[in-house]
């Protein structure tokens, strides 16, 4: 970690490069017209500086865009740049004159296969990394798409072959473009959020959030400057990613506070990452860039991304207010400074309500009860990747039943946004994976056709041809194998968490051990990839695939799909593919798939499974914490109602394969702010 730190010392204060060393496909030589330090101070932000008047303004989305492209062309690497608002609204997508036309995803390791192959219109990757840039972060902590790829991968840093998988493990295979729980372009401008990525979130340099006055308004993406759409196996360098390099200076004036960066925050004694390219490493100064509006059609234009935006600039809508589709609650949860997912007419789009599943269903007043437990727990628990340091953490709490309803959504001030999905996605596996169905839903749900994509620009024609598969029942015998068990995930005995889960799915058990096998949801080593990541993607990519399948339709390309030929638009069949279903998965437990990091527990009431918990914002353990204290506490304000935490009997950690347990939860010691408590978790 030394050089990392030494390395991300010089960052923070735009110095030379030349001692960190790293690769470059940056296309010309660094700080040939260095503009003057921006002012950065800190941001005295906290969670409380969003109002009415937090957004990005029509102007601001044209200066972002004409910043970036001022840098692609000193640079010569033309590209396609984004601006998206804080819950994912595309503010404007401008390609430039001779950008590629698509962009293929690969992985640097030799893996083949899961999302690996495809090429894409570079359109949907700078979409996926601005929003994840956003999504992550908050006004305690500003990610970027690089933080998110060294979070998310099976080491944590990557280049470092001994350490566990990152905290956000798989969080890459979220906010999907076929979940139901993220909004969709309505076609009329902007609308409530939070909205779906169309690559999922990513790992992919390129991404950087947007502020203004200390709080995250929006973020810039950018794609095609460097050809591919990938990751970085290395944090322990310093490499220059082109596409990051435009992004940077796209942000230049809405930089997020110096003090907020993730290369000042740490996670599990790591230094987090930012951007490896400094303003004052920029081959031109953003400042001095020309306007927006002296860009001709040498240039390039503004685009539109079918399902995500139209050829216009718009102004982005303010966190927080209905607009966004996130504000205040005003009934449910009173003096918790809640906030609600709202639509479009305000009204709050989960509230409270009873399950589905039978006679033992949760009503909507104990869901009421344990999501208030969960945001007072919130409102005390210190926050593990947030500044300043004490600030209680930003979470998002959900309950939903076994058959995956959603039974409430509630959140603390500030919470990421892309928990929405997220925090859906862990509650429902918890309650999917202790269920005796799960076995026969994984096992009746359809192949994965891993795709190849051959793309004649000439002739406007998409060819794509299965090269591979995934099997989703396999996983099913891989995991009995593995636990000794003929009937696990078929029997409802054993009460599994997202730990637990998110353990199993990783591509080394025990987590980080050179040379350990694969668990049984994941893939060999040899063989893995955040593109190809086991059941977590399979039950997954025909849906995403399709959904890029689409979008070239949309864009005037007619398909052929394993020799079955789709036709171009016409005005007689203006869509001959249909865009996705708000379903990722042939589960209906699983509409937005499933989660593999920590944060969630399903919900008993006596010995019966009636429904899971999640929660997502500020740390792993943090997020264990809330769900697993928020079940317990919203039970003892239950006292008749029989619900609790499972029989420590049946819980995961219980069982110890390849010797070595699984675990349940982990929360953090002395997790409080306003007390000392040191085993808060202990004999719950």
């Amino acid at each position: 970690m030394g050089k990392l730190k030494f390395c991300l010392l010089v960052l923070a204060t735009a110095a030379t490069m030349a001692a960190c060393g790293g690769g470059s496909n940056s296309g010309s030589p660094a700080g040939t017209s260095p503009p003057p330090p921006q002012s950065t101070p800190d941001s005295g932000c906290s969670g409380f500086c969003a109002n009415a008047s937090s957004y990005l303004s029509e102007a601001d989305v044209q200066t972002i865009i004409a910043q970036a492209v001022n840098e692609a062309q000193a640079q010569g690497k033309p590209a396609v740049i984004t601006v998206i608002d804080r819950v994912g609204n595309v503010l404007g997508v401008y390609r430039m004159a001779n950008a590629p036309a698509t962009v293929r995803i690969t992985d640097p390791r030799p893996v083949t296969g899961g999302l690996i192959g495809l090429d894409v219109p570079p359109e949907l990757a700078a979409i996926s990394k601005a929003i994840t840039a956003v999504y992550f972060s908050s006004e305690g902590n500003a990610f970027t798409s690089r933080t998110a790829g060294q979070i998310a991968q099976e080491h944590f840093n990557q280049g470092d072959l001994t350490s566990p998988a990152g905290p956000l493990f798989g969080v890459q295979i979220s906010n999907l473009p076929c979940s139901d729980i993220n909004t969709r372009f309505t076609g009329n401008g902007t609308n409530p959020g939070t909205h779906r990525a169309p690559l999922g979130l990513s790992p992919d340099p390129g991404g950087i959030s947007l502020y203004k006055a200390g709080v995250p308004v929006g973020a810039v993406g950018v794609s095609g400057a460097k050809g591919t759409y990938t990751l970085d196996l290395n944090a322990e360098d310093r490499d220059r990613d082109v596409d990051e390099t435009i992004a940077v200076a796209g942000s230049f004036g809405f930089i997020a506070p110096a003090d907020r960066r993730a290369d000042q925050i740490t996670a599990g004694g790591l230094t987090l990452q930012y951007a490896n390219t400094s303003v004052g490493e920029l081959a031109r100064n953003p400042a001095s860039a020309p306007p927006f509006s002296s860009l001709t059609a040498a240039s390039g234009e503004l685009i539109a991304v079918p399902g995500y935006a139209k050829p216009v600039v718009l102004r982005g809508t303010a966190f927080g207010q209905p607009e966004s589709g996130v504000r205040p609650d005003t009934t449910e949860w009173p003096g918790l400074d809640a906030f609600v997912v709202v639509d479009a007419d305000n009204k709050n789009r989960f509230p409270p309500r009873d399950g589905t599943d039978g006679a033992n269903a949760l009503t909507a007043a104990e869901v009421r009860a344990i999501i208030g437990e969960g945001i007072k727990l919130a409102n005390r628990t210190r926050a593990q990747v947030r500044r300043p340091l004490g600030s209680p953490a930003g979470e998002t709490i959900v309950v939903s039943d076994t058959n995956g309803v959603v039974l409430g959504i509630g959140r603390s001030r500030d919470a990421l946004v892309d928990a929405i999905d997220v925090t859906t996605q862990k509650a429902r596996t918890a309650a999917f994976f202790s269920g005796a169905y799960a076995a026969a839903d994984i096992q009746a749900a359809g192949t994965a056709k891993f795709f190849t994509a051959n793309v004649d620009s000439t002739n406007k024609v998409v060819t794509l041809t299965t090269t591979s598969r995934g099997v989703p029942a396999d996983y099913v015998a891989a995991t009995r194998s593995f636990l000794g068990s003929q009937t696990a995930f078929g029997d409802g005995a054993i009460a599994y968490s997202n730990r637990a889960i998110g353990l199993l799915g990783q591509p080394l058990y025990p987590s980080g051990i050179p040379g350990a096998p694969n668990g049984p949801l994941a893939l060999p080593l040899a063989n893995w990839s955040p593109f190809k990541t086991g059941l977590e993607l399979d039950l997954a990519y025909n849906q995403i695939a399709l959904s890029i399948a689409y979008i070239y339709n949309q864009n005037g390309y007619a398909l052929n799909i394993d020799g079955a030929s789709i036709p171009a638009p016409s005005a007689a069949n203006p869509e001959p593919l249909p865009d996705v279903r708000n379903s990722c998965t042939d589960i209906a437990r699983l509409p937005s798939g499933f989660s593999l990091f920590p944060g969630s527990v399903p919900i008993y009431r006596g010995k019966t499974l009636v429904g899971g918990i999640g929660a997502s914002g500020d740390g792993s353990d943090q997020s264990d914490l809330v769900a697993f204290l928020a079940l317990s506490n919203g039970a003892a304000k239950l006292p008749n109602s029989g619900l609790g935490q499972a029989p420590a009997s049946m819980r995961a950690d219980t069982l110890a394969p390849l010797n070595s347990r699984l675990l349940y939860v982990q929360c953090p010691q002395a997790p409080f702010i306003d007390t000392n408590d040191a085993n808060a978790c202990g004999g719950k």
